[in-house]
C-alpha cells in the first residue's frame, strides 16, 4: 500500500498533534466521572425540561448539558465537547477540519484508554499529578500575564477552583499516556521492514529533509573549594538526623533544596528505572528500603540525600534534597581563564576541538564523542536547523566554516555557572530524503506507522470488549473507530 502525503504528515506530526490536543483538553474539558452506571445510561436520552412562563401558557424547551457519550465508567458531556472546540479556537488552533463529532471521537478514544489503564492497575501517584498540574499553571501564567489573566481566560473563578479541575483531568491524562504507551511498548520494526516501508513511498512523495547542523561543546565548569563541599555535606546530615528525630522530609526540601522544580513538592519525584536520571542518583534511589534515608552523595549536579516514600513495584516515590557547594567568583574567573586559554589553543591548531573535549570537558554526556551533542529529540547527532532551540540557534547561528564561539556564559537548570565553547562540525543541505543518509528518520517514521497499526487494532478489540454508550443525537457521525458497534 503506498502512503499518501496526508499519511506522511500523519505519521511525523503524530506526536505534536496528540500533545496539543491533551493539553487542551486539560484546559477545554471539564469530564465528570459517575459511581453509578444504571443511573448514567439512564440519562442518556435527551436532557430537556419544559419551563413555563408565569405570564403566558406557552412552554419552551430548554435544553441543559446531556450527557454525550459513556465509555466504560467515563462520561462526556455535551459542554466538553463545546468547550474542546471553543478552546481550540482561543488557543490560535486552526478549526477548519474539526467537527464535533471528530472532537468526540477523540475524547471518547482518550477515555477507553484511561478506562483501561484503571482495569489494568496502571496507577499515578498524587505527587506526580501535583507536579503536572503545577507545570501547567506556571507555563500558561507566564503565557497569559499572570494568575489573574490566567483565571479570565478560563473564565475560572480563583485558582483552587482551577487546580481542582486541572487535578481530575490530569490524572486522566496521565492514564491515557501510560495505556497509549503500554500498547506500543512491544513494537519493535526491523532494517526490513524500514526498507520495504521506505520504497513504498513514491519518489514525487518522500519528504523533504530541513538544514541540518551537527554540533560539538565544551564545558568548563568552576570547582567549589573543599570547604564549600565539607559544609553541603554537614548540612545534609544534619538533615537527615532531624527528619530522623521526626522533623518532616518535605518541609525540609521546600526550605533548602536547590532543586526548584522537586522543591516545590517537598522534594517529591515519582521514578522508575527507565527514566533518565543521573546513574548514581538511580543507583542510591533503587538500593534504599520504603521510608530509609540516604547519607549525602554527589552527583553532576550537586549533592543529595534522598528518601524513599513509597515503593510500587518497579515504581517508586522519592523525596530528595539538592544542595549545590558555593562558587566564589575567583572560582568562576579561572574557570573564564581556563577555557580563554583552551580555545587559544584550538585554533593555534595545538590541539582539536575533539581532543580538547575528550580531555578537558566537564560535561560527561558529551566529552567522550569529542563534544557532540545528542538531539533529544532523535537521538542522533544532527539538529535540523528550524526545529533548534532558538537560545542554541543564536549562539550558533553567526559561526561561519569551522569558527569556535567565544567562551560563553552558561547556566544549568539548578542555577549553577559555567562556560563554553561551541562548534558546527557538520552542514546538511536541503535534502529528500535519502535511504542511506536518513536512514534514523525513516525508521522513525516507519516505526510510528507500525505503532498506529497496533494502536488501530487494540482500539478496535478494546471497543468490542468495554462498555459504550453514545446518544442519539450523536449516532449520526460517522466516527473513525465503531463506537456505534455496528
Amino acid at each position: 500500500m503506498q502512503l499518501s502525503k496526508n499519511s506522511l504528515k500523519l505519521i511525523n506530526n503524530m506526536k505534536r498533534s496528540i500533545y496539543v490536543l491533551m493539553l487542551l483538553v486539560a484546559f477545554g474539558m471539564q469530564a465528570q466521572e459517575k459511581e453509578d452506571a444504571t443511573m448514567v445510561s439512564e440519562t442518556m436520552t435527551e436532557a430537556k425540561t419544559q419551563v413555563k412562563d408565569s405570564t403566558t401558557p406557552n412552554t419552551q424547551r430548554v435544553k441543559i448539558d446531556g450527557v454525550a457519550a459513556v465509555v466504560g465508567d467515563f462520561v462526556i458531556l455535551d459542554s466538553d465537547v463545546d468547550k474542546f472546540l471553543l478552546d481550540l479556537k482561543q488557543q490560535g488552533v486552526s478549526s477548519a477540519d474539526l467537527t464535533k463529532c471528530g472532537l468526540l471521537g477523540k475524547l471518547m478514544e482518550d477515555k477507553l484508554y484511561a478506562h483501561q489503564a484503571i482495569q489494568d492497575s496502571i496507577e499515578v501517584s498524587p505527587g506526580e499529578i501535583r507536579d503536572r498540574v503545577n507545570q501547567s499553571i506556571e507555563y500558561f501564567s507566564e503565557q497569559t500575564g499572570g494568575m489573574e489573566n490566567l483565571l479570565k481566560f478560563y473564565a475560572m473563578e480563583d485558582e483552587a477552583a482551577l487546580r481542582k479541575r486541572l487535578t481530575e483531568i490530569t490524572k486522566v491524562n496521565i492514564l491515557t499516556q501510560r495505556m497509549q504507551s503500554k500498547v506500543v511498548r512491544d513494537v519493535e520494526i526491523t532494517p526490513e521492514e524500514v526498507r520495504q516501508f521506505f520504497e513504498k513511498i513514491p519518489v514525487d512523495q518522500r519528504p523533504v529533509i530541513g538544514v541540518e547542523l551537527e554540533v560539538s561543546q565544551i564545558i568548563i565548569a568552576p570547582e567549589p573549594s573543599e570547604e564549600a563541599v565539607n559544609k553541603v555535606i554537614q548540612k545534609l546530615k544534619d538533615i537527615k538526623a532531624e527528619v530522623e528525630g521526626g522533623s518532616s522530609f518535605g518541609t525540609k526540601a521546600i526550605l533548602y533544596s536547590k532543586d526548584r522544580a522537586s522543591g516545590r513538592q517537598g522534594g517529591l519525584m515519582p521514578i522508575n528505572k527507565r527514566m533518565s536520571l543521573a546513574k548514581e542518583f538511580k543507583d542510591v534511589a533503587f538500593s534504599l528500603q520504603q521510608g530509609e534515608i540516604s547519607d549525602p552523595f554527589e552527583t553532576e549536579f550537586g549533592w543529595h540525600i534522598v528518601m524513599v516514600d513509597k515503593v510500587r513495584g518497579q515504581e517508586r516515590d522519592v523525596r530528595h534534597i539538592l544542595l549545590i557547594p558555593e562558587v566564589t567568583n575567583d572560582r568562576l574567573e579561572e574557570a573564564r581563564k581556563e577555557i580563554d586559554t583552551l580555545r587559544t589553543r584550538i585554533v593555534a591548531g595545538e590541539l582539536t576541538f575533539e581532543e580538547a573535549a575528550r580531555s578537558f570537558s566537564d560535561d560527561k554526556e558529551t566529552r567522550n564523542n569529542g563534544g557532540k551533542l545528542i538531539n533529544p529529540a532523535t537521538f542522533d547527532t544532527r539538529f535540523e536547523l528550524t526545529k533548534m532551540d532558538p537560545e542554541q540557534y543564536s549562539q550558533i547561528e553567526p559561526l561561519k566554516g569551522d569558527e569556535i564561539s567565544i567562551p560563553l556564559i552558561d547556566e544549568t537548570r539548578t542555577g549553577q555557572k559555567r562556560f563554553k565553547l561551541l562548534k558546527v562540525t557538520n552542514r546538511f543541505d536541503e535534502h529528500v530524503a535519502d535511504y542511506s543518509k536518513d536512514y534514523i528518520k525513516i525508521k522513525s517514521l516507519a516505526l510510528k506507522e507500525k505503532q498506529l497499526k497496533e494502536v488501530g487494532k487494540w482500539i478496535k478489540q478494546k471497543i468490542e470488549d468495554t462498555y459504550i454508550n453514545v446518544n442519539s443525537e450523536n449516532r449520526n457521525c460517522e466516527f473513525q473507530n465503531n463506537w456505534l458497534k455496528k
